[in-house]
């Protein structure tokens, strides 16, 4: 079992910057993919970017092309956080964002295999 809580959303202005965490809770946290999925307003669950569990020259991140070049995931398992760190932001960036727990990392961007979530967090760019 898998417990996870976002936070730091917020409202930025266009080119500004944010970092959201996802605080997790549970013993087998740092044995999961975790991913940032984000849902704008009247549309789809899209994902954003995933992160596998290993922590050496192993580790893969993934992105949507949408955000690549911008965002960057990464996690501490110390801490059992996953951050994402979102600069150059854009109005379409704006959604709720959510941070999942996935055992298998071949899904790591099918919104529907993920195992856990949490509560979501919102994030409002201003033009």
């Amino acid at each position: 079992q898998v417990q996870l809580v976002e936070s730091g959303g917020g409202l930025v202005q266009a080119g500004g910057s944010l970092r959201l965490s996802c605080a997790g809770a549970g013993r087998t946290f740092s044995l999961y993919t975790m991913g940032w999925f984000r849902q704008p307003p009247g549309k789809e669950r899209e994902f954003v970017a995933a992160i596998t569990w290993r922590v050496d020259s192993l580790q893969r991140t993934y992105y949507a092309d949408s955000v690549k070049g911008r965002f960057t995931i990464s996690r501490d398992n110390a801490k059992n956080t996953v951050y994402l760190q979102m600069n150059s932001l854009k109005p379409e960036d704006t959604a709720f964002y959510y941070c999942a727990a996935v055992r298998n990392p071949t899904y790591y961007s099918d919104f529907q295999k993920y195992d856990y979530w949490g509560q979501g967090t919102q994030v409002t760019v201003s033009s």
